[in-house]
C-alpha cells in the first residue's frame, strides 16, 4: 500500500540532514511546523473542494495525507497505530463513537 510506503519513507528521514530532503527539513523544525503545515495544505484542500475543481483537490488531498504522515511521525505515532484505532471502530454508529470520547 503506498501508504504504508510513504509512512516508512518518512520515518527514515527522521534525524537525517536537513538539507538531504524536504521531509528531514520539516521534521528537524519540529512537531508544531509538521503541525502547522498540515493545516495549511488541509485548508487548501477544502478550499478546492468548495470550488469543486477535482483535479486541485485530488492534488491537495495527496499534499494533506503526505503531510499528516509527516505530523504523525513528528510526534512518533505510527500509521498502523491509526489504522488500529480505525478498525477498533469500525462497525460502531459514528454517534455512539463520538459520544464514547
Amino acid at each position: 500500500m503506498i501508504l504504508d510506503e510513504l509512512a516508512t519513507l518518512i520515518a527514515s528521514r527522521k534525524g537525517v540532514d536537513p538539507d538531504s530532503s524536504w521531509t528531514a527539513q520539516l521534521l528537524a523544525k519540529g512537531p508544531e511546523k509538521c503541525a502547522e503545515k498540515f493545516g495549511e495544505e488541509a485548508i487548501e484542500a477544502i478550499i478546492e473542494a468548495v470550488k469543486g475543481d477535482k483535479a486541485r483537490l485530488t492534488s491537495e488531498a495527496a499534499d494533506v495525507l503526505y503531510h499528516l504522515l509527516v505530523m504523525l511521525a513528528a510526534r512518533d505515532v505510527t500509521l498502523d497505530e491509526v489504522l488500529s484505532e480505525l478498525a477498533q471502530r469500525q462497525g460502531k454508529s459514528g454517534i455512539a463513537e463520538k459520544a464514547s470520547r
